[in-house]
């Protein structure tokens, strides 16, 4: 079985990877790529493919904003004139490809096949197809064909509507911090402070200091607990608890001495001043 595919990831990069990877697993032809969530919508709907590799954070509409409005079409084709279920055609096979395994859980709500964890690995987008074509062959129990049951329909909207991180807890207890090769996991309430510069997102604690998979601090942010995290200037994200002294600065403004070993010195910015003298009462 040679599957269609459509690869959708707003990063070149990532899709000439993807694209080598399938290439040498072999059994999926991929018809067309998109950059964005719009063209992923008018691609599938163009050529109607097996299986998309749907990256989660994209300009436009999101890998799950695509989902939703494909459901909101496919039903509304199914609901529309006799023969109207026949025509809708099936919804397509979905494998996240994504940076951020925050999203993998959220991933199988929506009924993805599987998710992708980049850097891509051979084996897992291996593993990946196979996973596809067992579903689509009906070895799964989400049915044959390829098709989602209507009866999931209802279910899935919900789930897109939910306010993400709904009926789970907000944000993950630990963050994974890359440093130098290794994978960490660290505690939020261990992290002193982020800080980004030319788009690269440092993460330091006491103990050391390494990088965050986040492309900004805006995302950062989603992922750590509002009681303990604040966006102290444009460029830093503090934890209050890590704040060892504040220092008045020239034109009543002020700095951050951290606990980190360093004791690094952060700026307060003006629009931030009035937030800071509410937390400590200055």
């Amino acid at each position: 079985m040679t599957l269609s595919a459509l690869i959708i990831d707003d990063e070149q990069l990532a899709r000439d990877e993807l694209k080598y990877l399938l290439d040498s697993v072999g059994g999926v032809d991929v018809v067309a790529q998109g950059a964005n969530g719009i063209e992923a919508v008018d691609l599938i709907e163009e050529h109607h493919p097996d299986l998309v590799f749907l990256d989660v954070q994209m300009p436009g509409l999101d890998g799950f904003a695509v989902i939703k409005l494909l459901i909101d079409r496919h039903r509304a084709k199914a609901g529309h004139g006799a023969g109207a279920q026949k025509d809708a055609e099936p919804l397509p096979q979905i494998v996240f490809a994504t940076a951020y395994d925050q999203y993998a859980v959220r991933a199988f709500d929506v009924n993805a096949v599987d998710y992708l964890l980049k850097p891509f690995d051979r084996v897992r987008v291996q593993q990946a197809v196979e996973r596809v074509k067992g579903r689509m062959a009906g070895n799964a129990p989400d049915g044959p064909a390829g098709a989602v049951p209507e009866s999931q329909i209802d279910a899935l909207l919900k789930l897109l509507n939910r306010p993400q991180g709904a009926s789970r807890s907000a944000q993950p207890a630990k963050l994974i911090v890359q440093a130098q090769s290794r994978l960490l996991l660290v505690d939020q309430a261990d992290i002193c402070y982020a800080a980004i510069d030319e788009g690269v997102i440092r993460v330091v604690t006491q103990s050391f200091e390494g990088q965050s998979k986040c492309r900004t601090l805006e995302e950062l942010l989603d992922l750590l607990d509002s009681a303990l995290f604040w966006r102290a200037h444009r460029g830093f994200v503090v934890n209050i608890n890590h704040i060892r002294e504040v220092v008045p600065w020239f034109k009543s403004s002020y700095q951050l001495r951290m606990n980190d070993k360093r004791q690094t010195e952060i700026p307060v910015s003006r629009a931030q001043t009035r937030r800071l003298r509410e937390l400590f009462n200055l």
